[in-house]
């Protein structure tokens, strides 16, 4: 068995080499390699793109020893690759070629509450290339706040929160910060910020229950807790890749119930999110890079 550390180790290295050396090669032939490089995992059917092929089962109702599912899968590791070949050429893309080549329904819901000096929550699932979408938020003239989950070894993770900030975000970490990050998130948004969240994984084992394709998952109480707290404007984003560009779907803002106890209120509005990130999902099935267990029912005990 290899020593987890060594291997920490190889993938940062992996990570600094493609964010130097990737700007430097022509696209064609590193888009072709990491698409070569996906189809090698996905052929090896590792324990990552089997658990992928379950998360696609459930999502789309296919066979789970299907063709279909088994080509589904294929396109998902394509998918998959193609956010890490996108992330080491983003620093270096002008920022009008993201802005232009990103299509988006429903900016105005952005626009319009930041205008009206009312902070916004954009809530999205692991879907896409987010932190492109990232990118075309602050290129439009909305730079906001996030939080990044720690990753391992500790100098990837100072990578990756350096490859963010430099696209304008700011990035608060989900542990070994201050402890304080809902009361950050709570600031920004209170003097008429924007924040940017993943929401359909619970990674604090503090999530509330939804009701997810079926099936009983957690996701992060944090977007709606924002929305009920601070009264900020709470949108659900789909992000997916729209042929060689990217497709944004921001959805209206998500109603808090005038009734009930705060729990009662987070827990509504936390399905109403799960509701649209299904319909995203089901949509863009391909693009949901969702290779870890997520249901209750999957989880160990």
């Amino acid at each position: 068995m290899s020593d987890p550390s060594i291997t920490d180790r190889v993938v940062a290295a992996g990570f600094a080499a493609g964010w130097k050396l990737v700007p430097l090669l022509p696209q064609r032939p590193t888009t072709a390699a990491f698409s070569f490089a996906a189809d090698r995992v996905w052929r090896k059917r590792g324990k990552s793109v089997r658990r992928l092929e379950t998360n696609l089962a459930r999502v789309t109702g296919l066979d789970p020893d299907s063709p279909q599912l088994r080509e589904l899968s294929r396109r998902g590791m394509r998918s998959y690759f193609r956010y890490f070949h996108e992330i080491f050429r983003l620093p270096s893309m002008p920022v009008d070629e993201v802005v232009r080549r990103t299509h988006v329904t429903g900016a105005e819901h952005v626009h319009d509450n930041v205008a009206a000096g009312r902070g916004v929550v954009l809530a999205l699932p692991h879907m896409g290339n987010w932190d492109q979408a990232g990118a075309w938020l602050v290129g439009v003239g909305h730079p906001f706040t996030t939080v990044a989950e720690r990753l391992k070894p500790e100098s990837l993770f100072r990578r990756y929160v350096a490859f963010r900030e430099g696209l304008g975000m700011e990035v608060l970490p989900l542990t070994g910060g201050d402890g304080h990050n809902f009361g950050t998130l709570a600031s920004r948004v209170r003097r008429g910020g924007v924040v940017c969240l993943p929401a359909e994984r619970d990674l604090t084992k503090n999530g509330v229950e939804v009701r997810f394709f079926g099936g009983a998952t957690k996701v992060p109480a944090g977007p709606p807790l924002l929305a009920v707290q601070t009264g900020a404007a709470l949108l659900p984003a789909i992000v997916y890749f729209d042929g060689d560009d990217w497709g944004i779907d921001i959805h209206p803002e998500l109603p808090v119930p005038q009734e009930g106890t705060r729990q009662e209120k987070v827990a509504a509005v936390a399905q109403e999110l799960a509701d649209v990130f299904e319909k995203g999902i089901a949509q863009h099935p391909e693009d949901w890079h969702m290779l870890q267990r997520l249901w209750l029912e999957d989880l160990p005990r």
